[in-house]
């Protein structure tokens, strides 16, 4: 996501890094090189066009030209502009006074939709809510079976209704949202989402009959799904979804592949209203709310420490983290047990790749989001099966691990003598480091300092 336009703006900002004194001059000439990058990024034009503008006007001030460090001001002005540009707070999620909250999905066939829903409705139920899920597609079968699958696999309500032979269209499609709602009330669920029909393109059809939805629920939020891949078809969809229903705001999805970013910078300033989620991988956790302040990090290389500490937050065992921390730092160290499940912890936060694009490309992390791509998520499942092919005695005692164990071990991991060799290197490495660590002072430094008494946020001043 926004790998080649970051990699464009840190041209850009190199280049009036490099500049002695910034002039209006040079100044022009980063600016059109941010026009190009922005376009090529597949950015709305009218966006660009007012954007470069905005910044222009504040670069060629008299503060910024007498700066001791101008170019970092300019640089501010960018990231400023952006998270403008992208909503600057949060968006807010709109919750009805009596429940259920109706939540009306609108967008085009193959936007993930149907997908989307089932991740909405694992993002309320972590919220403590009790969503349900409909399907009013009456014109494809397997979208309506789709979701009985998604449902199921976030362990949310779902209301199938009975279609009863009678012909596909909006009598049908609004009865099966009447029953939906009436449903939810009774089974005591506070949100409805309902997934409706999409088409290859917009046509008057569908358009009437989301308006006939919309005034039948009468709908708290109506949300577009919209593929970040489209570029500027998804922008102008979501103008004419918005055109005709008023639309509350806007669900990016595909945003873990190799997005240009030119939706996620144009859909929120042409349409007016907010990305409030992107989906950002295939699993049913894959999806968050939009910050834009940590998405402009993400786009000018600064990452984004925040969601990554959230998201060990919500993920991480914290009591089996302090006890491995106390039994490395500060026990007998650690075993291949211990060793096995520190792993399946890291596998719990996605993958390495996802994880290390959310550090920042400048400064000490330079050069690791391109790391990334070369990363071997394989290795993991191979570290795991070697450990798993070893008796409970040799991985609490790795010395016993003779050459004829090593070569049971390999046979059974389906791995060679050399890949079993490499973990047990690596980990009487690590059991070698900890135990410095431990003699040092610092690990009970940690314990008694109350480092593992705090919060990641607070660890990390946030």
């Amino acid at each position: 996501m926004f790998e080649n336009l970051s990699d464009k703006l840190q041209r850009v900002f190199k280049s009036l890094r490099g500049q002695g004194t910034l002039t209006e001059e040079n100044i022009s000439e980063a600016l059109r090189e941010l026009r190009v990058a922005l376009l090529e990024a597949d950015v709305n034009l009218n966006v660009v066009r007012d954007l470069v503008e905005q910044i222009r006007q504040k670069a060629v001030g008299a503060e910024v030209l007498t700066a001791l460090s101008p170019s970092e001001q300019v640089i501010k002005i960018v990231r400023d502009e952006l998270i403008t540009l992208l909503g600057r707070d949060t968006a807010r999620f709109n919750f009805a006074s009596r429940p259920p909250t109706v939540i009306l999905m609108a967008g085009l066939q193959g936007s993930g939709k149907t997908t989307t829903s089932a991740k909405l409705a694992a993002w309320l139920k972590k919220g403590g809510h009790r969503p349900m899920l409909v399907s009013v597609d009456v014109y494809r079968p397997a979208a309506r079976e789709q979701l009985k699958i998604v449902a199921g696999q976030v362990g949310a309500k779902l209301y199938e209704g009975k279609l009863n032979d009678e012909p596909a269209g909006t009598a049908l499609v609004e009865r099966l949202a009447k029953e939906a709602k009436r449903e939810a009330v009774i089974m005591g669920c506070d949100t409805l989402i309902v997934d409706t029909a999409g088409r290859l393109h917009i046509d008057s059809e569908l358009m009437s009959e989301m308006e006939s939805l919309k005034k039948l629920l009468g709908p708290q939020e109506i949300l577009f799904v919209a593929d970040s891949m489209t570029g500027q078809d998804a922008v102008n969809s979501a103008q004419d979804f918005h055109s005709r229903l008023g639309l509350t705001g806007v669900i990016l999805t595909k945003m873990d592949g190799d997005a240009r970013g030119g939706a996620a910078l144009s859909i929120r300033h042409v349409t007016g209203q907010p990305i409030k989620f992107i989906g950002v991988g295939e699993k049913p956790d894959a999806f968050e709310p939009f910050h834009p302040d940590r998405i402009v990090g993400r786009i000018l290389g600064m990452g984004d420490m925040l969601s990554l500490i959230e998201k060990a937050e919500a993920t991480l065992d914290h009591k089996k983290s302090e006890e491995f921390a106390k039994k490395a730092l500060l026990g007998d160290g650690f075993t291949l047990d211990d060793f096995r499940e520190q792993l399946k912890q890291i596998k719990k936060l996605g993958s390495m790749e996802s994880i290390l694009k959310m550090l920042p490309s400048v400064g000490p992390f330079a050069g690791m989001q391109q790391a990334a791509s070369s990363i071997d998520e394989k290795q993991f499942s191979r570290t795991e099966a070697i450990i798993n092919s070893m008796t409970p005695k040799e991985r609490r005692n790795h010395e016993i691990i003779s050459g004829t164990r090593r070569k049971r071990i390999a046979a059974g991991s389906g791995t060679s003598v050399q890949d079993v060799n490499t973990l047990l290197r690596q980990y009487a490495q690590m059991a070698k480091m900890f135990k410095s660590m431990g003699k040092g002072g610092l690990a009970r430094n940690m314990m008694r300092g109350g480092m593992g008494a705090l919060s990641p946020k607070q660890r990390f001043g946030r």
